[in-house]
């Protein structure tokens, strides 16, 4: 296999792991809210050490101040405000603005 094929591998493998310990951090919230803190904190570093970035739906189910799972109603709150959706961690209270238009 060639050196860019590897790399091309290597990080669409990341991508799947990264995927499927959000997965199990949505299954296992509810029993265990630790452990899928725990997932999310994996799928992060999996995601920094391959330079894979992210994708945005699963960005925003995690708190970047205590990195915590984002669960509606449950581990965060919801608002939204002129213009912006709100989402405000439980937790530590950090907040994260996503703009938004109406159509």
């Amino acid at each position: 296999m060639r050196r860019k094929d590897k790399k091309v591998w290597i990080r669409d493998m990341a991508a799947q792991r990264m995927v499927r310990l959000f997965d199990l951090a949505e299954e296992s919230f509810e029993k265990n809210p630790d452990l899928s803190e725990r997932y999310v904190l994996l799928a992060r570093r999996i995601g920094m050490r391959h330079r894979v970035r992210m994708p945005s739906h699963m960005n925003r189910r995690i708190c970047k101040g205590c990195g915590a799972y984002l669960v509606p109603g449950a581990s965060c709150r919801v608002r939204v405000r002129s213009g912006r959706v709100v989402t405000t961690c439980i937790k530590c209270g950090h907040h994260k603005r996503i703009p938004y238009r109406s159509a």
